[in-house]
């Protein structure tokens, strides 16, 4: 049901409605900070979907233990044969996309290793206010940090999407893209603005033996059983050198509140060269970097969505 307020029992006024929505399976045994990912934008969400994979772990206690009234869980089978470039992930993420309520304007999506900042939420709410009723655009576009190795670092790398779309209309005729980076409506790219708010994502920030077990969970969802063990056998090991994210830059900010006592646990140091790591650069990744330094732009960016705001 919609939501109303009158003025004089006279003219409607609608109020809008958003919903959050995401996907896991085996949180605790990955490592996911899931509890954070949901809780860091529950507070402007009206209800918020949770498509929740048969896992082996306690991943649902996890979310139920959240004891909000606004979160529902999905249960969900996740096809194991679909290891083509993770479409797997896309499908999760339009299963709890299709359960978001009719009457939702807005469906905010978050991963499991990402997070928003409490003092973007503010900005955020208002700019899915003040573009609720502007058409062209379809979805809202955010800028982000991709921390590596430790809390205190984040890399700055072409390698790495610096933009993504995280907020869409509640179309049906939108989907998750590839491996749920992204979206598209129909067949089209999204017609998006891009705000002032920054998605923290962690996904690399785990010791040396979780970033191994990560790499060997997660592409087993990209590549078959030979890749795996030519490229990620049991043996793999990993260095802070792997992803070689180009640069690491020292974070002065802070980080979301829900992720303080996560912080606080931390037991391992970033053992990491960064003159070294910087050494590794192609002369023409240096050359591009230097262009986007200098002027914003980053040249030959690949962007999953239309800016037109």
């Amino acid at each position: 049901m919609r939501h109303y307020n009158y003025i004089c029992c006279q003219t409607p006024i609608k109020l809008m409605k958003v919903a959050g929505f995401t996907f896991i399976r085996n949180a605790v045994k990955n490592d996911y900070p899931i509890v954070e990912a949901i809780t860091s934008i529950l507070p402007i969400c009206d209800e918020f979907v949770v498509a929740l994979g048969n896992g082996d772990d306690e991943t649902g206690d996890l979310i139920r233990g959240i004891n909000s009234p606004k979160i529902k869980i999905i249960e969900s089978i996740w096809d194991d044969s679909l290891r083509d470039g993770g479409s797997v992930f896309a499908a999760e993420t339009d299963k709890a996309f299709r359960a978001i309520s009719p009457d939702a304007d807005w469906a905010f999506y978050i991963q499991g290793d990402e997070c928003v900042h409490e003092k973007y939420l503010p900005n955020i709410k208002k700019e899915m206010e003040d573009n609720l009723a502007d058409n062209k655009i379809e979805g809202l576009l955010f800028k982000y940090l991709h921390f590596y190795g430790s809390y205190d670092y984040y890399g700055h790398s072409r390698r790495w999407y610096r933009r993504e779309i995280r907020i869409v209309r509640n179309n049906k005729a939108i989907h998750s893209y590839r491996d749920a980076q992204g979206f598209r409506w129909n067949d089209r790219k999204i017609q998006v603005k891009l705000i002032d708010a920054y998605i923290y994502h962690y996904g690399w920030v785990k010791p040396p033996s979780g970033l191994a077990n990560k790499l060997r969970n997660f592409n087993r969802f990209y590549h078959d059983d030979a890749w795996m063990a030519e490229n990620l056998p049991e043996t793999f090991e990993f260095d802070y050198t792997y992803k070689n994210p180009d640069r690491l830059i020292h974070f002065t900010g802070t980080h979301p509140a829900v992720m303080q006592s996560r912080i606080a646990a931390t037991n391992w140091n970033l053992n990491i060269d960064l003159k070294a790591l910087n050494k590794k650069m192609t002369f023409r990744r240096k050359a591009l970097q230097k262009i986007e330094d200098w002027t914003g732009w980053r040249v030959s960016e690949y962007r999953n969505y239309k800016l037109i705001k």
